[in-house]
């Protein structure tokens, strides 16, 4: 089935409230995907081991995953650099493209609540 010019542009859900709890319904709800490792990996690095220490740390991981893959023409385009990147054999191609996904995933990384 083909698109129509009148079908509109797909929504990227503004980011959540910057909380594990916020996070992880966003996830939930628009990137489910993503909620299995999230969870392993909130349970491994947190619950498991009652330390709060490393919630900054794996709140940057998953606010950076969440942000890119809510929009899936951003997530689709930092794939296709990463795969480019491994897959060429000119290393000045392959640090520009790891160049341009590094600053997809810092923007990402800096994107605020309700952007």
């Amino acid at each position: 089935m083909a698109a129509h010019a009148a079908d509109p542009e797909p929504v990227v859900p503004p980011m959540p409230e910057r909380t594990p709890r916020a996070l992880r319904e966003a996830i939930a709800q628009h990137a489910p995907v993503l909620l299995s490792d999230f969870d392993k990996h909130w349970k491994r690095a947190i619950a498991d081991t009652y330390d709060l220490r490393p919630v900054p740390a794996f709140m940057a991981r998953w606010w950076t995953e969440y942000a890119i893959a809510r929009d899936p023409e951003l997530d689709a385009r930092l794939h296709d650099l990463e795969l480019r990147a491994a897959e060429s054999t000119d290393i000045a191609e392959a640090r520009a493209l790891l160049d341009e996904a590094a600053r997809i995933r810092d923007k990402a990384l800096r994107t605020e609540p309700g952007e």
